[in-house]
């Protein structure tokens, strides 16, 4: 992400592959009733006849961690619809800044990857923007994308009173960020609509808010907040990259979800055929229950906040990610978040979106 409001946001990539694998185990409560959604969509997608391979498209891959269970998943169901030569072709996606090396690293190295348990299964990569086609038309049977669609492409304004547009009280920067996701999300699903064959299937888990309008994560977010002001008030960052330093990104909900498929429920030939919101298991305060241990609770939700947020903020930096400040900066704010939720531990609430998309067949 660069900081001007016309700018593209570029999703964080992990400070390095431990690190956003550790962070990535977060959210595995919704991981798991997102495997079967996609293990149920991989059963029912019309099959491609061989030599036309069966093509699988990740969506905001990152480094890939939170895309492999799934996708073995899928291709285990499919190999039991097809014979074990059809080919499979799983696409990566992402921004072109993406840490494609550790991507491949992690498709070669991690036991859990699908290289390791299916030979016919080829892996390849697309540097750009899922806000606009980057699939030929009519050649994806599977999609799956995990963790991406809440961040904007790009930042609307700068957010005066918070990091976080859902904690934030100007109505006029909440309005920009909300017209912002919703053209987000449009585009998001037109052109994977284009890119779905016949029948293909996507799901999409991302953030979610429920039906009393809370988007979760307030401890951590505010946590952050507070401790930018710190470091700010300290004199290791200026005022203005105080100012510049937000997330661009948004929880969604029903109504959001279904807006552009209003009034006949059907866009760009997809249609909504699963949506479901719910709060997913905050496994540092259960075990922070068990336990007792408030500083391991605080570091937690710390290095979880460094992996994924930290590198969004440090694009704010006069001089970015390379700026020479950039190491003390996430350290200190680091420091800051853990000491301040391990003072006053608390649950997160952390609702979920589960969202299936279908491509139905043309109309004979």
């Amino acid at each position: 992400m660069t900081v001007p409001e016309s700018s593209i946001v570029v999703r964080p990539e992990p400070m390095d592959s431990a690190a956003y694998t550790a962070a990535s185990r977060l959210h595995a409560p919704g991981l798991q009733p997102a495997i079967k959604l996609f293990e149920a969509a991989a059963r029912a997608v019309p099959m491609p006849t061989p030599p036309h391979p069966i093509v699988i498209a990740d969506y905001g891959a990152a480094t890939g961690h939170n895309s492999l269970l799934p996708i073995n998943a899928a291709i285990a169901v499919l190999r039991k619809r097809t014979r074990p030569d059809h080919s499979a072709l799983v696409v990566h996606t992402d921004l072109p800044d993406n840490d494609f090396t550790a991507l491949f690293r992690t498709l070669s190295e991690d036991p859990d990857s699908y290289l390791t348990r299916d030979a016919n299964t080829f892996p390849t990569a697309i540097g750009r923007s899922f806000y606009t086609q980057i699939m030929p038309s009519s050649s994806v049977s599977l999609g799956w994308s995990s963790w991406a669609v809440q961040w904007l492409s790009r930042t609307p304004a700068p957010i005066p009173d918070h990091i976080q547009i859902a904690y934030s009280r100007d109505a006029a920067v909440r309005a920009a960020y909300a017209r912002q996701a919703a053209h987000d999300w449009h585009e998001f699903i037109a052109f994977r609509g284009r890119e779905l064959r016949p029948g293909g299937r996507l799901l999409v888990m991302t953030m979610g808010i429920g039906e009393d309008g809370d988007a979760g994560h307030r401890p951590t977010l505010t946590a952050i907040a507070d401790a930018l002001d710190e470091v700010s008030g300290a004199g290791l960052i200026t005022s203005d990259e105080r100012r510049r330093m937000c997330l661009p990104i948004v929880a969604r909900s029903e109504a959001d979800f279904c807006a552009p498929f209003a009034p006949k429920g059907r866009f760009e030939q997809l249609e909504i055929e699963h949506l479901e919101i719910f709060d997913a298991e905050d496994r540092y305060w259960n075990q922070y229950r068990r336990d007792g241990n408030a500083r391991v609770f605080g570091a937690q939700w710390a290095a979880f906040a460094r992996a994924a947020v930290f590198p969004s903020l440090l694009a704010a930096l006069d001089g970015g990610a390379t700026d020479p400040r950039a190491s003390e900066f996430c350290e200190r704010l680091k420091k800051g978040v853990a000491e301040r939720l391990a003072a006053d531990p608390e649950q997160t609430r952390l609702p979920l979106a589960h969202v299936v998309l279908i491509k139905r067949q043309q109309p004979q």
